[in-house]
């Protein structure tokens, strides 16, 4: 019973957030693209600033932990590769949902929730480690002329991790006052994040059942294989090990619709796939949650 308490104050933030965003969105209609460029070019930079420099991250005390969560993102679209070939769906199709899950949207609030604050930095390791290859490895494979963005190799989001690193490891000690401000702008991201993934799923069309049952149950499926295969290869500590688990569960991230219909690379299957893999989290996140809690927090 103290677990299914813990489960639901873990899970019922997230989606109620979530479905007032979805509410709003089917009633309201809101135009969220404004905000969203704010949260992904002021207040996650801010985010990622100030909790790696007033925490003192140290990066290199995470390297483990980067290497276990690109296994997680690569091994992932390895996994998927024969069901791919099995179901005659296109690789590029199927397999950017299955690697790129909602480390933002839905891992950071997951993390700090399940195993409070102390966890933000290693949420923020994920969520970089999963950003980075969407925006570098998934962009240039969705791009036919195989060339990714250069925006996104120097976006705020970039310029903010580097800056801190530099910072952490000069050692140099941003003063609590000017620190504060940055705080508070990355405190606006966590809840922005989840009602605008409501408002999103508000809007999505659901089109191709087939694919969308398949890719929300197999996103899930095969991260969670690919952190049982890496974690007995490397030493991360008690919290890193539950937080992988919990990351290889995430669904896919709404940023693989985006990117479809950027590329045109059928869209509609793809948004059908994330809006059910999003959906499916109100099963699956409870089940694995049952499994993390007693053994890592």
């Amino acid at each position: 019973m103290d677990i299914l308490l813990r489960i639901i104050d873990i899970t019922f933030p997230i989606f109620s957030i979530v479905a007032l965003g979805l509410i709003c969105g089917r009633q309201f209609k809101p135009d969220m693209s404004a905000a969203n460029h704010l949260n992904m070019d002021i207040f996650v930079p801010a985010l990622i600033f100030s909790v790696m420099v007033g925490q003192s991250v140290d990066v290199r005390e995470y390297i483990p932990l980067i290497v276990a969560a690109l296994f997680v993102v690569i091994g992932s679209g390895i996994i998927i590769w024969p069901v791919a070939k099995l179901f005659k769906i296109e690789m590029k199709t199927l397999a950017p949902p299955i690697m790129f899950n909602n480390s933002g949207n839905m891992g950071l609030p997951l993390l700090v929730l399940t195993f409070g604050e102390k966890a933000l930095p290693i949420a923020m390791i994920l969520f970089l480690v999963e950003n980075t290859t969407h925006f570098t490895l998934g962009m240039a494979w969705l791009n036919n002329k195989g060339r990714s963005s250069l925006t996104s190799m120097i976006s705020p989001l970039t310029i903010a991790t580097f800056v801190a690193i530099g910072l952490g490891v000069a050692g140099v000690k941003i003063h609590p006052t000017v620190l504060l401000p940055i705080e508070m702008m990355g405190d606006i991201v966590i809840p922005l994040m989840l009602f605008s993934l409501g408002v999103r799923l508000s809007t999505s069309s659901l089109k191709t059942l087939k694919i969308g049952l398949l890719g929300g149950i197999a996103s899930p499926v095969t991260g969670l294989i690919t952190v049982v295969i890496i974690l007995p290869f490397v030493e991360l500590t008690q919290m890193e090990a539950g937080a992988l688990f919990l990351f290889g569960a995430l669904p896919p991230a709404i940023l693989n619709f985006m990117f479809a219909e950027r590329y045109q690379q059928e869209p509609d299957k793809v948004a059908s796939i994330v809006i059910i893999g999003n959906a499916l989290t109100l099963v699956t996140l409870p089940l694995v949650l049952s499994y993390v809690i007693p053994k890592f927090t």
